[in-house]
């Protein structure tokens, strides 16, 4: 299953560069680093609000949107997913409290 986010990560790659006319991913990223943080907030805002309101379905398909957006202000930002995993698999097995300690 997780290949399905690393399958997404390379989709949104390839359309850096791409004309925004013909991806809805490359119309995002040609519009700046800015831009594509401002849609995951906005992302992350619906979803805080469908989790807030239990309501599953559109929490699901807000996260879906989660995801997508916050891998587009990765891309946007030159910030690998496999950067992310690596750093999610460096703290697999240490208590939060720990980790922030070590900050």
């Amino acid at each position: 299953m997780s290949d399905i986010l690393k399958d997404l990560a390379a989709t949104i790659q390839s359309r850096k560069g791409a004309d925004p006319d013909s991806s809805w991913t490359a119309k995002l990223l040609s519009k700046g680093p800015e831009k594509c943080a401002e849609k995951f907030g906005e992302e992350a805002i619906e979803a805080i609000i469908a989790a807030a309101k239990d309501d599953r379905e559109n929490l699901t398909y807000e996260a879906a949107d989660v995801l997508y957006h916050l891998l587009v202000m990765l891309a946007a930002r030159n910030v690998a997913l496999e950067d992310v995993l690596e750093e999610l698999a460096r703290r697999q097995g240490v208590s939060g409290i720990e980790e922030k300690a070590g900050r």
